[in-house]
């Protein structure tokens, strides 16, 4: 398999499938990517889109990834169709349905963090255990949140990456000599945001002691877009928790740290219910 993301424009991994899945109520085919076996792993992707990489390759080698692009950030008509965070919970619980998946494990990373959080907040019998990286700071309406539509593309790789030369800086940033490519590269780092922003009752604060699952904060410890403070205090609301910060990675630390954070991650997925924080 491929060791670079893939965008849902790209071909798929031979071993990787697609299905196409119907929810809120037919008005919107979820794309949903699907490897491996064992038990089912719900990833919610955050800025960048759906993408295939080594982090999801190896959660794929022992668990069954159901990996799912979110209504709206690619679809204008389904973005009109959310009228509140509570729809888009909805929705999740609605897919879930539509995979005969009762009960799963969730890794959200990003702004797919807030919404795996929402998620076992709202449906607590059914998320098994859940996993944040470097989630969107939303459980507070207050949370300074950078607007990425404002900010030079040239920029975004030392927003969001430890290494801002590294290899993965041309995952965000294309040639300089390109201002088209510039400014695409700012719109899809964006992209999330416009489509999360607009929604109401951002705050999870009200609802995070509803989050019963035993909970895994993964942080990079030089994430600048959204600061590791916040994972202390995320982890202090949480009844079950415990964090990881990965030291030499940013907002992107399944990337950047693919190694350490897949052995943080699968170690706490595979880790017997009496060794879970809170047990």
């Amino acid at each position: 398999m491929t060791t670079e993301p893939m965008s849902a424009a790209t071909s798929l991994p031979p071993h990787v499938t697609e299905r196409l899945v119907p929810a809120l109520g037919g008005r919107v085919q979820a794309r949903v990517l699907v490897a491996g076996r064992g038990d089912p792993v719900l990833f919610l992707h955050g800025a960048g889109g759906l993408i295939w990489d080594p982090f999801l390759e190896a959660l794929s080698a022992g668990h069954t990834v159901y990996a799912v692009e979110h209504p709206g950030a690619a679809d204008a008509d389904a973005l009109e169709q959310l009228r509140g965070i509570w729809e888009l919970v909805l929705f999740y619980d609605e897919l879930l349905d539509g995979l005969g998946l009762d009960v799963v494990s969730v890794v959200g990373h990003s702004f797919g963090g807030m919404v795996a959080a929402e998620l076992a907040a709202n449906s607590p019998r059914r998320v098994s255990r859940l996993v944040l990286i470097a989630a969107i700071g939303l459980w507070r309406d207050d949370t300074p949140i950078p607007d990425l539509a404002a900010i030079p593309a040239e920029s975004l790789p030392g927003l969001v990456l430890a290494d801002p030369t590294g290899p993965l800086a041309e995952l965000l940033t294309p040639p300089a000599d390109d201002p088209r490519a510039l400014f695409e590269a700012a719109q899809r780092m964006a992209s999330i945001l416009h489509f999360i922003w607009p929604i109401p009752d951002k705050g999870l604060r009200h609802r995070i002691h509803r989050v019963s699952a035993p909970t895994l904060l993964v942080w990079g410890e030089r994430d600048a877009m959204v600061s590791p403070v916040y994972a202390r205090e995320y982890a202090g609301l949480l009844q079950r928790s415990e964090t990881v910060l990965v030291a030499d990675a940013g907002h992107l630390p399944q990337l950047e740290q693919t190694e350490r954070v897949r052995e943080a991650v699968l170690d706490f997925l595979d880790r017997p219910a009496a060794e879970l924080p809170g047990a």
